[in-house]
């Protein structure tokens, strides 16, 4: 049990990481690297969406177009839903649906995790203490990107470091209080778990199209789809390789 307790607590340790970044951000940036970052943020968040969301879903789905696509369509007009309700916030609007957009996809790694944990609790003979460390692992490396594109545009919107830091590592604190609750719930969660990964994968979907890639492409400039090319190799390598 205490083996499980520190395993799942091993992912938020990757966000905190990533979120760690923004001390090491000057107060001003280049308009070239602000484009690079958010160009990154978008590859991170299309490869999360398709390798750790979509593709998981559909495989562990009956029929295999059903969940995924209810899912993804269901997150997709949830996030336009929340976007019409937070227009009032203007400036802030795109950071917050980021936020959002991040914490909601951490939501089903988190439950995958606890799913991992429940199995070796349980004393199941096709899951070992071993696979869900590595599993628990390999969530927390894919967390160091994401932790840094939510930390690192809050600071260049004003926020002050410590600020910065403390928001990204929350948008992270979802995955061991889900990853608890799938192990306690785990029979009610596991039939509804590719709807879920589905979902998330849409929201994140929602807010790269309507937010991100229209803040990228203000101004001439090819450092944004060089952020995209970048972030997109590195996360989609990142849950190959350890996903």
């Amino acid at each position: 049990m205490l083996y499980s307790l520190l395993g799942i607590l091993i992912p938020l340790v990757g966000t905190s990481l990533g979120s760690a970044f923004v001390f090491f951000l000057k107060s001003k940036i280049n308009n070239k690297i602000n484009k690079l970052m958010i160009g990154f943020a978008i590859g991170v968040m299309l490869a999360a969406s398709i390798f750790s969301l979509l593709i998981p879903s559909i495989e562990m789905s009956k029929i295999k177009y059903l969940s995924p696509s209810i899912g993804f369509a269901c997150g997709f007009i949830f996030l336009i839903i929340i976007n019409t309700i937070v227009n009032k916030l203007e400036n802030n609007k795109k950071i917050d649906m980021l936020i959002f957009s991040v914490t909601l996809h951490n939501i089903p790694e988190g439950m995958a995790v606890g799913v991992c944990f429940a199995g070796y609790l349980l004393n199941s003979d096709m899951i070992t203490l071993t696979a869900c460390m590595l599993l628990s692992l390999g969530i927390a490396i894919q967390n160091i990107p994401e932790g840094a594109i939510i930390s690192m545009p809050l600071r260049l919107k004003g926020k002050s470091k410590t600020k910065s830091f403390i928001y990204g590592v929350l948008s992270g604190i979802v995955e061991p209080i889900f990853s608890l609750i799938t192990v306690l719930l785990l029979d009610l969660i596991v039939p509804i778990l590719p709807y879920l990964l589905s979902f998330a994968s849409g929201a994140m979907m929602h807010v790269v199209i309507e937010e991100l890639i229209p803040e990228m492409h203000e101004g001439k400039s090819n450092y944004g789809i060089i952020g995209v090319l970048i972030g997109f190799i590195v996360m989609m390598i990142l849950d190959i390789t350890l996903g």
